[in-house]
């Protein structure tokens, strides 16, 4: 008990850097009109079969490996998440878990496909909270994203740290292809590690042409606009897929709030008290089966939640 109240501490900490516990603020802007229920909506949300369930098992593995040292992914030495993928070729790994996240590129022999991760927020460090915080919109950095719409604006702590450690992602990833002879790339990650992941997700098709690309993340907060959201999408409809899974009560994926003109993009999947995994369609899907309908507000969600399980893995490193 005394270790799940320190991390719902730590996570109130977070949220308080990003000025987002405010009560007066985020329920009187936030919720006035948009968890009205959607009939059609409702209608669509489908449960996943165990099937599909376990066949996102192995990218829950990589995203929590994404919270291990650049050398030990390197090496391929990261206790459970990396007996987990016993097969894993690594290609790169870097960041310093300050400024820039930890992240590692490699290849999985039986899924056929490049594999990038990213680590999500080390709550005992104050510069990962600060990106967290860091919630003006900025556009996309042209030379990153080319000829994407300058309409389309993002979270400037997250577009901070994704444009740090890109370059070096980006050759890891080419390097991978070729060494590999494959065109499918995907990117996976928890927190902050999914929005930098998600970034990831477009950028890399701008910059290695003729590659599909899959984005898997799990606690997704939001990461740009209505205009990033539906590009996003747009994208989904031609070489990239999203899914962005999320836990129970978990407030991240609520935060920050689309009262500040935030917005997700589809492909929610959404893991009910139940532990029951349902398709969620929409950018937003206000049902109550869903994360913005199920969870409402900050104070009704639980920070607990937000490191999983997600299908029985808890996110973070672990030398066992």
């Amino acid at each position: 008990m005394a270790r799940s109240r320190s991390s719902k501490a730590r996570l109130s900490m977070a949220l308080a850097a990003c000025g987002l516990l405010s009560s007066g603020t985020w329920q009187a802007a936030a919720f006035p009109t948009w968890l009205k229920h959607d009939s059609e909506e409702q209608a669509s949300i489908t449960a996943l079969s165990t099937a599909q369930i376990d066949a996102f098992r192995p990218y829950t593995h990589y995203a929590s490996a994404g919270y291990c040292s650049p050398a030990s992914t390197l090496a391929w030495d990261c206790g459970r998440n990396c007996r987990a993928n016993p097969s894993f070729k690594p290609v790169a790994s870097g960041g310093d878990g300050e400024s820039t996240q930890f992240w590692y590129v490699g290849f999985d022999p039986r899924l056929k496909e490049v594999i990038v991760s990213h680590q999500g927020t080390d709550t005992s460090k104050l510069f990962p909270i600060m990106t967290d915080g860091d919630i003006l919109h900025v556009p996309l950095d042209e030379k990153l994203f080319p000829g994407v719409d300058r309409r389309v604006v993002v979270h400037g702590g997250f577009a901070a740290t994704q444009s740090r450690s890109a370059p070096g992602v980006l050759a890891a990833v080419q390097k991978a292809i070729a060494k590999y002879k494959t065109k499918k790339v995907t990117v996976t990650g928890h927190s902050l590690g999914a929005a930098i992941g998600l970034l990831d997700a477009i950028f890399l098709p701008l910059h290695i042409p003729g590659i599909t690309t899959r984005f898997v993340g799990y606690g997704l907060p939001r990461v740009g606009n209505m205009h990033f959201a539906d590009y996003v999408d747009e994208q989904q409809r031609a070489t990239l897929s999203v899914t962005r899974i999320n836990n129970r009560k978990d407030i991240v994926p609520i935060l920050p709030g689309r009262f500040l003109g935030f917005h997700h993009p589809s492909g929610e999947v959404h893991i009910d008290e139940a532990g029951v995994w349902l398709a969620c369609p929409g950018q937003d899907n206000a049902s109550a089966k869903c994360t913005v309908g199920d969870v409402r507000n900050i104070f009704v969600g639980n920070g607990t939640d937000h490191n999983g399980p997600y299908g029985g893995v808890k996110m973070g490193c672990s030398s066992s």
